[in-house]
């Protein structure tokens, strides 16, 4: 399979992959998906923690679990699988969002919803703050991408082929999704800038990635794992834009109203990922080989040998 220039990858022409990819390539279909997956999981991750007042803790501990089984069924297949990937993708952005809450927020009346006097049983939030949060899970996101170079792998996510390349990358994500969703909520809450300005900054930023993506003195790896991390804070703006009341700027929709269109819209998506992977791997296909010659008899085949 020849190689392509994608955003978080370079491609080299006549390059061939012999190996069996497992993580989908880097295209605009994959950042769409990115974006829907993220928002879905900022909106998931609030009806359960916020509107069911099961809370930051009891819900980080019930979706980081669901991320773990996700992400064995991940690692357990034998090649890419759309639903697999993005199932984990929204494990870690519900796990993400829940998980940033916990560090940054506290038990205040004003992280709550209207009308409650408690979030759920247990400590409902450590109350770092944003700044600090963030702090920190930019030290953990270093640390895996420092143990993930010390070990000689690429961070092009086309050619992770290894279970530890993999398990690096899983890891990098749930961090970068987390740290997504304090940015997201630090724009949204603390910066004055509302969800839709918190969303148009991010994207600017993202444009200028792209913009950037024609000099050749900046790898496209790097570029994509800065986009990986801020298309997180845009699904977050987002989200709180489609759950929050109109007096805040929202449109009102409700955490379970909202998650059920993106869900439809993510299950869509998901779909026609999948439609385009069986293509890709349809004898049919233009990528594919070309099918055998006919065979021919022995007379024929001895008579072509004759000199």
């Amino acid at each position: 399979m020849e190689s392509t220039e994608v955003l978080g990858d370079r491609g080299i022409a006549g390059t061939t992959t012999t190996v069996m990819k497992k993580l989908p390539e880097a295209t605009l279909a994959f950042w769409i998906m990115k974006i829907a997956a993220t928002t879905l999981g900022e909106t998931a991750g609030d009806l359960f923690a916020q509107t069911l007042k099961l809370g930051y803790f009891l819900t980080t501990i019930a979706l980081f679990l669901i991320f773990v089984v996700t992400l064995v069924v991940q690692l357990r297949s034998r090649r890419y699988n759309p639903f697999c990937y993005w199932t984990v993708i929204l494990s870690t952005s519900m796990a993400g969002t829940t998980m940033s809450d916990f560090m940054n927020r506290d038990a205040s009346a004003k992280y709550l919803t209207g009308g409650a006097t408690s979030l759920g049983w247990g400590p409902q939030g450590i109350g770092l703050g944003y700044p600090a949060g963030a702090a920190i899970l930019i030290s953990i996101l270093l640390v895996v991408f420092a143990v993930w170079k010390a070990g000689g792998m690429t961070f092009q996510i086309r050619d992770i082929v290894t279970f530890r390349g993999e398990a690096l990358f899983w890891s990098a994500i749930l961090v970068s999704n987390t740290l997504g969703t304090s940015m997201g909520d630090f724009l949204s809450d603390s910066s004055g800038l509302g969800y839709a300005g918190g969303a148009l900054l991010v994207i600017g930023v993202l444009a200028v990635l792209v913009a950037l993506m024609g000099v050749p003195a900046v790898p496209n790896v790097l570029l994509f794992w800065i986009a990986f991390v801020l298309t997180r804070p845009l699904g977050a703006t987002a989200g709180d834009f489609f759950t929050k009341p109109v007096a805040k700027g929202g449109l009102d929709l409700g955490t379970a109203g909202s998650s059920a269109l993106l869900l439809a819209v993510l299950f869509g998506l998901m779909a026609y990922a999948y439609a385009q992977e069986h293509r890709a791997r349809s004898p049919l296909s233009a990528a594919d080989p070309e099918p055998p010659a006919e065979p021919v008899s022995r007379a024929e085949s001895e008579a072509a040998d004759a000199p």
